[in-house]
């Protein structure tokens, strides 16, 4: 670990605290049925969560369990997921990933993930067609309580813009942001980060007069500085 990552870890705490103080800490709901969070978590990209929901619940109520998705034909898994958008590509991952699973271990179930160490986890996961480093993650902390930190688009803007992390893509920032953050802390910081994207640090115009991380922030500084 260098000084600069020391510095930053130093900072990564200070942020954490000053945005627990405005959006509270984040309450852990009942922990999901892991194949359920991978399934939300195709459906959830490119797409916001009322669609992704939805979807979901479209999906569940016409093929009540897993098993019914997996051998569905793939035009009903595909029309009921419309609404997620992307449902001809997301319909054959999620039929492929669930495959996949029961294929390689012989039931139709992500438990056995709990007792691996989170690499051997988040490669397993990864391998699936259709499941990205942000996937992987998210179904490991939400499914699994895992320690993987997941990166969306907010939360790259948003780390980014602090200078946490430098230009590199979502994919590399997993581990970037992954090293400078506690485990005990990567689902409140997550979410956080998240709601502060969202309603703040937004993408065309970020409310940085609003923003409680502005005095730590280098897109803050670089455009007080380029505005005199």
């Amino acid at each position: 670990m260098t000084d600069m990552d020391d510095g930053l870890r130093l900072m990564v705490v200070e942020i954490d605290r000053r945005l627990t103080a405005v959006y509270g800490e984040p309450e852990r709901p009942e922990q999901p049925d892991p194949v359920s969070e991978l399934v939300e978590t195709i459906l959830s990209q490119n797409t916001n969560d009322r669609n992704r929901d939805v979807a979901f619940n479209r999906l569940r109520s016409r093929l009540p369990t897993w098993i019914d998705v997996r051998d569905a034909d793939l035009d009903l898994v595909v029309d009921a997921i419309r609404p997620a958008g992307l449902a001809n590509q997301k319909g054959p991952h999620i039929q492929e990933a669930l495959r996949t699973i029961t294929r390689e271990r012989g039931t139709l179930s992500l438990d056995f993930l709990a007792d691996w160490p989170v690499e051997r986890a988040k490669a397993w996961l990864s391998s699936i067609k259709g499941v990205g480093p942000k996937t992987a993650a998210i179904v490991l902390l939400f499914g699994l309580d895992k320690p993987a930190f997941p990166v969306d688009t907010h939360v790259h803007r948003v780390t980014k813009r602090l200078g946490l992390i430098g230009p590199v893509s979502r994919e590399r920032a997993h581990l970037e942001v992954e090293k400078l953050v506690s485990p005990e802390r990567y689902y409140a910081l997550h979410l956080n980060l998240i709601r502060h994207g969202r309603q703040v640090c937004t993408s065309r115009k970020p409310n940085c007069p609003a923003c409680t991380l502005r005095d730590l922030c280098r897109y803050y500084q670089e455009q007080t500085w380029a505005n005199g």
